[in-house]
């Protein structure tokens, strides 16, 4: 009996931030996806931590999807929206001190099942997981 690994697909991650004297700032992905970063509060578009949040967001319901494969409840979903926002710390140094994450799941299922899929995103999501934890950081310069 030959036991068969599962083939995991991985992307190159990464992006890298470039400003000048004057103007925005501009972000590449190292797939070439490219965004604009806004500064002014009234200004449309997404600054720095809107970002953290989209990338929160976008990674619980990608995460609550393949849960939902997973437990094979899948064609039993319509839709799943993630609503995060945030609380700065009032103390230095500056930093996101809470998430707040309302996840709203729709299609043909009960609360546990809906709470069950929730946590599974969350335990999924890498993101999360990345915040949640203490991970270590390497500045270094170029040149």
């Amino acid at each position: 009996m030959s036991t068969k690994k599962a083939v995991i697909k991985t992307r190159n991650t990464g992006a890298r931030a470039t400003i000048g004297r004057t103007g925005r700032v501009r972000v590449t992905a190292r797939t070439d996806g490219e965004i604009e970063i806004v500064t002014a509060p009234s200004e449309a578009g997404f600054n720095p931590l809107d970002l953290i949040y989209s990338s929160l967001a976008a990674c619980l319901v990608l995460s609550a999807r393949i849960a939902a494969s997973r437990m094979g409840i899948l064609d039993h979903i319509e839709s799943v929206e993630a609503d995060v926002s945030g609380e700065k710390a009032g103390d230095e140094p500056s930093r996101i001190a809470r998430f707040n994450v309302i996840l709203d799941i729709r299609g043909e299922l009960d609360d546990e099942t809906r709470q069950k899929l929730a946590h599974e995103a969350e335990e999924i999501c890498t993101v999360s997981n990345t915040l949640k934890g203490d991970p270590q950081f390497t500045v270094s310069l170029a040149g």
